[in-house]
């Protein structure tokens, strides 16, 4: 008996979301766990089953969709130093990747020279599915993950354009090539193609970006609509200008989000954010859906053999190699930066979604011209190219991370702390951290506080937390933890809420409001970051602490002196930070489970005369 329709959607959104969540747990390319789902899912129902013909046009509005909210995170200031980089990747590198793909299916996988062809166009596309996720997983150095971005992004539109083109090319020469048969005709028809679709793309994502920022400026759009409204502009504008000219709705979506992104008429973060977890989201679902519908039998894999996995080692040590170091040659990015982006092109939803689309079409025209071997070449095209974005996809994600910290280029989990406040009760905290090997960052508007900072030895910026120029300009690189330590709650509050997205709410914490603070005035609970310390410990009281005297004291565990003894010792000790934990810098808060194992070391705020009584008797650790 068939699965019911609500049953198997429903599946296919918690396989989707499961395989992110697990992704997370076990530090692995979320794709990697998608795809198996994916795979098994399809197994047991085939996705044409239950929304037939849908799939593929569901499948393009989404990817339209992605590349919108790709656009929105491209921030032109990011890659003024590196434009150029940019420009020869997306074109140079674009080029040789196209080439010497299609060289390695027709050596390697005995396609066809045109088949060939449209298969290393294929895989020329990379995209913020896969390079966003990788990003945020390695959080390389400023100017090189920039690099990476941009490159990712703009390239989907582009190799999607030229895949298209090619695909033409393809089928007017399998179907006899009425207009193609001439190379004079065929080099015409995508000589025009790609013009219309430039023109169109280019064309109505600047008309549509300026409607909407008119209507936004003026306010014509109420709050609670602005989110789904650009959404159904978004798809609006794709889906027409995909009716206009094919794949052109690719280049419209994406200088859509980019020219919206990089406007200063209207504000457009609560779209970015809303649209990021639309993302994730839609990841989650295009991957089970596509990979669901691929049939892999094991005759297949027998067909496609070593040469199949020759293909991807082919794709991954020598194409993309190439590709990158032809680009970037001569260029201002150092050795190590180059050697990165060597190493970085995995394949995403837009390859699997343009050959499924493709794989269908010359399907039906291999039914209408009755050739079994265009029909057999579509279906190993298919399968090529997941096998690609699988093998892409896993080297890159487990080996990316390792490679950047060992050109140090990125680093492990960052440990460090940024503090929001430099008042001495701050710099006292900072010092005893960054005495540990910790790194630390002071923000703070008063100068008097920058400059004892500074001459403390403590590394300081004189800005407000809340500004742009700490996001975007300050690098954060070692940073993983925000502490909110300003006399002023609300600015704590909003410090917390502006570096959660950053960090991961998991990571921000700030002092528990003031009691003294009516219930009116508190700042709502979901805008706060995790309590510091302890219940109850506002800034005045640790302030106060402070003033009496009270000190910070280090003390490692051991056999002999558990942390039973130290709080016999210390009753009134204030635990701060335990390390380490797993490596791990702990920041201590209420409610956290603690292990007092011999070996950790316990950063506490002991109060004046029980660290004299300890000292007198000889027992200070």
């Amino acid at each position: 008996m068939q699965t019911p329709t609500p049953l198997y959607l429903a599946s296919v959104l918690a396989l989707g979301t499961s395989a992110q969540w697990l992704a997370w747990r076990l530090q692995l390319p979320a794709i990697v766990l998608l795809l198996a789902f994916g795979f098994s899912l399809g197994l047991v129902a085939d996705p044409e089953d239950y929304v037939g013909e849908a799939v593929l046009p569901m499948v393009s509005l989404a990817v339209g969709v992605i590349l919108f909210e790709g656009g929105l995170s491209l921030q032109l200031r990011e890659v003024r130093e590196t434009s150029g980089v940019v420009l020869r990747l997306v074109t140079v590198g674009l080029l040789v990747t196209w080439l010497g793909g299609a060289v390695a299916a027709r050596m390697l996988l005995g396609f066809s020279w045109s088949m060939a062809t449209l298969v290393g166009a294929l895989l020329t596309v990379s995209g913020p599915t896969v390079i966003l996720p990788l990003l945020r997983q390695v959080r390389p150095e400023r100017r090189v993950g920039s690099v990476i971005k941009w490159e990712g992004i703009v390239n989907d539109p582009i190799g999607a354009v030229l895949a298209a083109l090619v695909f033409e090319v393809v089928r007017s020469l399998a179907a006899g090539g009425e207009a193609g048969a001439e190379g004079s005709g065929v080099f015409l028809m995508v000589l025009g193609s790609l013009a219309t679709t430039l023109v169109v793309g280019l064309a109505l994502g600047a008309l549509t970006a300026a409607a909407l920022i008119a209507l936004l400026s003026r306010f014509l759009v109420p709050d609670y609509l602005q989110n789904p409204v650009i959404l159904a502009i978004v798809i609006l504008v794709f889906a027409v200008s995909n009716a206009l000219s094919p794949e052109s709705g690719l280049v419209t979506v994406t200088v859509l989000g980019v020219l919206l992104a990089n406007q200063e008429r209207v504000t457009v973060k609560h779209i970015v954010e809303f649209k990021e977890n639309l993302r994730v989201l839609l990841i989650s679902v295009l991957f089970i859906v596509l990979s669901s519908r691929v049939s892999i039998s094991w005759k297949q894999l027998g067909d496609i053999g070593w040469g199949g996995l020759l293909f991807v080692a082919a794709m991954i040590l020598l194409v993309r190699p190439a590709a990158a170091g032809l680009a970037t040659l001569g260029s201002e990015l150092r050795r190590n930066e180059r050697l990165l982006l060597s190493w970085i092109h995995p394949r995403g939803i837009v390859a699997a979604a343009v050959a499924s689309l493709f794989a269908i079409e010359l399907q039906e025209l291999a039914v209408e011209l009755d050739n079994t071997v265009l029909a057999a070449e579509a279906d190993r095209m298919v399968l090529v190219t997941f096998l690609v974005i699988v093998g892409t996809v896993t080297v890159y994600g487990l080996s990316l991370g390792p490679l950047a910290k060992r050109l140090g280029l990125a680093g492990d989990e960052p440990q460090g702390v940024l503090f929001a406040g430099a008042t001495p009760m701050v710099r006292e905290i900072a010092s005893a951290l960054k005495s540990e090997g910790f790194d630390v960052l002071l923000v703070d508007t008063n100068p008097q506080n920058i400059a004892a900072a500074r001459m403390g030895g403590l590394p300081v910026s004189y800005a407000s937390i809340g500004s742009e120029f700490i996001r975007e300009e300050v690098d954060l690189g070692e940073v993983g933890r925000l502490m909110a330590m300003t006399p002023n709650d609300e600015v704590n509050s909003l410090a917390a809420t502006e570096f959660a997205e950053m960090f991961g709410s998991a990571n921000v914490y700030q002092f528990a409001a003031p009691a003294s603070k009516e219930r009116l005035e508190r700042v709502p609970s979901h805008r706060r970051g995790r309590a510091l310390f302890a219940e109850g410990v506002t800034h005045d009281a640790l302030q106060l602490r402070f003033a009496a005297g009270a000190v910070i004291k280090k003390t490692t565990l051991s056999d002999d002196f558990t942390i039973d003894d130290f709080r016999e010792r210390y009753p009134s000790a204030l635990l701060l930070f335990t390390l380490p934990e797993n490596g791990k810098l702990a920041i201590c808060t209420p409610g956290r489970k603690f292990e007092p194992r011999p070996g950790k070391k316990l950063i506490a705020l002991v109060d004046a005369d029980e660290a004299a009584t300890a000292s007198d008797s000889g027992i200070l650790r």
